[in-house]
């Protein structure tokens, strides 16, 4: 009689608490949604109805004796600089497109962010990021900071493949490789000395591997390392062994301390062979090839069309160089990847 009571009242007790946690996540999503849509609309309204005057200085002056009025009225909250966000994201954000962050549960502080970033591809990258992969603000701008979108192969392309390839992400809520896959990455938090070996690299990435998972994606799950396999009555051992949930992939890391070299990519064809024998199951796509360097080949890279292949290699930084040096390379890789995209669109 009383383990029944005991039952019946933990049955109770766990569907309540459902209930109830349910309730509050529909009141946190209306909340989100019409704290969003007002200080959408506050900004339109002041983008309409004062900023469309020709004197700068006017407008200047009426939002902040408008700050002024409003604190009075509601108390914090209403600062000059919160209005100028509602103003900078109805300037930046159609009705249409913030009725879509809504549903799809962007907050406020979200919003306020991505209104920031003043090139559209890169914005919409990151929002669709932010929504596919469950960003936190503080991941949001780390993202950016990191300047993750200049470092994915996506960056790279003509505008309206990267148009396209958002616009699938979009409907279609399926990561592509471009979108997974970057370079450089940034592993400075390993903390390694000026001279390290592939097993220091390998141990200070296993014992940091949540902030490796961090980096290299959320829907990375750590499966083994020095996986060994047998070809031939021959040992190897893979690095690093992965799986990507939204690609449906066995992933492949090998770590390399100096440049990508020409034999890496057999050796790499040869572990992604083995695994699609032995290991691939039949709802997962072909395992593919992470190379990790600490430099930079692009033109063997390029010569031996690793970029339509299953294998992906990348740069790895231990030491983070100042940002203006760091953003000006990679922009060049930019620059420089699109000069040659031209050219063999040309050339076709």
């Amino acid at each position: 009689m009383k383990a029944d009571v005991e039952n019946s009242t933990l049955k109770l007790f766990s569907d309540i608490k459902q209930m109830i946690a349910t309730a509050r996540h529909k009141v946190a999503v209306k909340v989100n949604r019409e704290i969003i849509l007002l200080y959408w609309n506050i900004g339109n309204r002041i983008r309409k109805d004062i900023l469309n005057e020709s004197r700068a200085q006017y407008g200047k002056q009426i939002v902040k004796k408008l700050a002024e009025k409003l604190t009075i009225e509601y108390g914090r909250g209403w600062s000059e600089n919160q209005l100028r966000h509602c103003l900078r994201t109805a300037e930046v954000f159609s009705e249409e497109q913030i009725l879509s962050a809504v549903q799809r549960e962007l907050n406020w502080t979200h919003i306020k962010t991505l209104s920031y970033i003043n090139n559209e591809l890169k914005r919409q990258f990151y929002m669709e990021m932010c929504i596919i992969e469950h960003w936190d603000t503080r991941l949001l701008n780390e993202r950016i900071g990191s300047m993750l979108f200049e470092r994915t192969a996506i960056s790279k392309k003509p505008e309206e493949l990267i148009k396209k390839e958002l616009k699938q992400l979009s409907e279609n809520k399926k990561l592509s490789n471009d979108l997974v896959f970057r370079s450089p990455y940034f592993l400075d938090f390993l903390g390694l000395a000026d001279t390290y070996s592939e097993k220091d690299l390998e141990n200070a990435i296993l014992s940091e591997i949540q902030r490796f998972i961090i980096e290299i994606g959320s829907d990375f799950a750590f499966l083994s390392r020095q996986k060994h396999i047998t070809i031939d009555n021959e040992d190897y051992y893979i690095d690093l062994l992965f799986y990507h949930r939204s690609l449906r992939r066995l992933v492949v890391i090998d770590l390399k301390l100096d440049k990508f070299k020409p034999q890496h990519k057999g050796q790499m064809e040869l572990y992604l062979r083995w695994l699609e024998k032995y290991e691939k199951r039949n709802n997962e796509e072909s395992p593919i090839g992470l190379i990790l360097c600490s430099e930079g080949s692009s033109e063997h890279v390029e010569l031996l069309m690793l970029d339509e292949s299953n294998i992906k290699v990348a740069q790895y930084l231990t030491e983070l160089p100042p940002k203006n040096i760091l953003e000006e390379q990679l922009n060049k890789a930019i620059r420089k990847a699109k000069q040659l995209n031209r050219l063999n669109d040309e050339t076709d």
